[in-house]
C-alpha cells in the first residue's frame, strides 16, 4: 500500500508573498492620502498636433489636474478612507498657441465677448511654438460672439484676421481696436454721399414727362356749368318750377363765379336773383367771394354789394356764407349747407339747408326783418351718367316773423311742403 505524503515545499513561498503585501500596504495608503501640490503645472497642448476641436460642440475645457503623480495601485486588501483633495481656486491656464489645426469656428455657444483684454504681441517669443500664429483664425462665424465686450482688445497682431463679416452692432464701443491689416470699413453715416447715389427727388435726371414745359392745371384756365336743380314742384297752394345753378371760369387761384336761383309760379316769376363774384382761393378747398347781387321777380329790383366765403368743410360738408349791403342801409345774409350721402356710386341722397336773414322790413317784396325763411330739402338722384342724373325729393319752406305775416295777408301758407322732381346736369 502506497502512502501519499504532503508536499510542504510551497509553504515558504506563500509566507514570503504575504509578508511583501503587508509591507506594501502602508506605502500605498501614504501615497493616496498625500495632499496635492500647492502649485499647478500648466497644461501644454503643443504636443497634440492635428487635434481638431471643431467637432466638439459645446466643449468645456476642465482645469488641469493638481498633480502629475499617478496613484498607486490599490492592494486587494482593506479599503482605506480617502481624505478630500484640495484643489487650487484658480484654474490652470491653457496654452492654446501650440494647438495647430484647431478650428474654433464650429464651436456653438463659445462667447469671446467675455474674454478679458489680452494684448497679443505682434512678435511672439522665440520659446513659443510656431503654430501659435492666429493669422488664419476667422471669428466671423462664431455664434454668440459679443463684440461689445471686446473693449481694449488689441487686434494689431492678428494679421489677416477677417472682421468683414462681423455684425455692425456695437462697433462704436470697440474704441481700443488697433490697426487691422486687410480690414476695410465703409464710411460712417452722415458723410458725403457717394458719386452714384440717387438724386434728392429720385428722378435721376429723368424728366417727369417727355413733353417739356408742360403746364399744371393750376395755371391753366378752365370752366364749368352746374345746373344743380332744374325741377317742377307741387305745393299745398300752387305748382310751379324752380332752378338753381352756378358756373365758373378761371384757374385755381382766381375765377369768375356766377350763381342764380329762382321760382316761377302762376305763370310769372315770383322770386329770383342773379349773383356774380370774383372768387379767390385762400386755402385748400376754401375761397373768398366779392361781387354783387341783382334781385328778380315781383317788386322792386334791388341791387346789393356781396361778399362771402365758401368751401368744403371736414366730413365733406359744402358750406356757403354770403353777406349783402344795399341802398338805404339795407342788409341781408344767406347761409347754406349741403351734403352728399352715397348709397352706391350712382345712387346719392343730397340734403340741403338754407337760411335767409334781412336787416329791415321790405313790404314791397313781402320780406320781413330778422330770419325771413328757412328751407330744407332732400333729393335722391340716380346718376345715369356723371353729367346727367334725374332725381325726386321733398322740400320744406317755413316763413318766420314779419315774412309769415305777409304770407297770411296774401293767403299763402306759412309752412309749405313741396314734392319735387327734376334733373341735375353739369358740363
Amino acid at each position: 500500500m502506497n502512502m501519499h505524503r504532503r508536499n510542504t515545499s510551497t509553504v515558504p513561498c506563500r509566507s514570503v508573498l504575504l509578508a511583501a503585501l503587508l509591507l506594501a500596504l502602508p506605502l500605498a495608503v501614504t501615497a493616496q492620502s498625500a495632499p496635492a501640490s500647492s502649485s499647478t503645472t500648466p497644461m501644454d497642448m503643443s504636443s497634440m498636433p492635428g487635434m481638431d476641436h471643431g467637432s466638439m460642440p459645446g466643449m468645456t475645457m476642465p482645469a488641469a489636474a493638481s498633480s502629475n503623480t499617478k496613484p498607486a495601485t490599490k492592494a486587494p486588501a482593506k479599503k482605506a478612507k480617502k481624505k478630500p483633495v484640495p484643489t487650487s481656486s484658480t484654474p490652470a491656464p491653457h496654452d492654446m498657441g501650440g494647438m495647430p489645426g484647431m478650428d474654433h469656428s464650429s464651436m456653438p455657444g463659445m462667447d469671446h465677448g467675455a474674454m478679458p483684454a489680452t494684448p497679443m504681441s505682434a512678435h511672439p517669443p522665440a520659446s513659443a511654438a510656431p503654430t501659435g500664429d492666429m493669422s488664419e483664425m476667422d471669428h466671423s462665424s462664431m455664434p454668440g460672439m459679443n463684440p461689445e465686450a471686446m473693449q481694449g482688445m488689441d487686434h494689431s497682431g492678428m494679421a489677416g484676421m477677417d472682421h468683414g463679416t462681423m455684425p455692425q452692432k456695437g462697433q462704436g464701443n470697440m474704441a481700443g481696436m488697433g490697426a487691422m491689416p486687410g480690414m476695410t470699413m465703409g464710411p460712417m453715416q452722415g458723410g458725403s454721399a457717394p458719386a452714384d447715389a440717387r438724386s434728392d427727388d429720385y428722378s435721376d435726371g429723368v424728366a417727369g414727362s417727355p413733353v417739356q414745359g408742360l403746364h399744371m392745371h393750376g395755371s391753366a384756365p378752365f370752366g364749368m356749368l352746374l345746373i344743380d336743380q332744374l325741377e317742377a314742384f307741387h305745393g299745398r297752394d300752387a305748382n310751379g318750377q324752380s332752378w338753381e345753378a352756378q358756373g365758373w371760369y378761371g384757374n385755381d387761384e382766381d375765377k369768375l363765379w356766377i350763381r342764380t336761383e329762382g321760382e316761377r309760379s302762376r305763370g310769372k316769376l315770383e322770386d329770383g336773383d342773379l349773383e356774380a363774384f370774383w372768387n379767390h382761393n385762400i386755402a385748400t378747398f376754401w375761397s373768398t367771394q366779392l361781387g354783387g347781387r341783382q334781385d328778380l321777380g315781383v317788386g322792386p329790383k334791388r341791387t346789393w354789394a356781396a361778399f362771402g366765403v365758401q368751401g368744403l368743410a371736414p366730413y365733406w360738408f359744402e358750406l356757403e356764407a354770403t353777406g349783402y349791403v344795399g341802398a338805404s342801409g339795407r342788409t341781408a345774409a344767406r347761409l347754406r349747407a349741403e351734403y352728399e350721402l352715397l348709397f352706391t356710386q350712382r345712387l346719392i341722397l343730397q340734403p340741403e339747408a338754407e337760411i335767409n336773414l334781412y336787416g329791415r322790413n321790405d313790404p314791397q317784396r313781402r320780406i320781413g326783418s330778422g330770419v325771413s325763411d328757412v328751407q330744407f330739402g332732400l333729393r335722391l338722384r340716380y346718376e345715369i351718367r356723371r353729367q346727367f342724373a334725374p332725381y325726386i325729393g321733398v322740400n320744406w319752406v317755413r316763413r318766420l316773423g314779419t315774412s309769415a305775416d305777409y304770407a297770411r295777408q296774401d293767403h299763402q301758407p306759412v309752412l309749405d311742403r313741396q314734392i319735387v322732381a327734376g334733373v341735375r346736369i353739369w358740363f
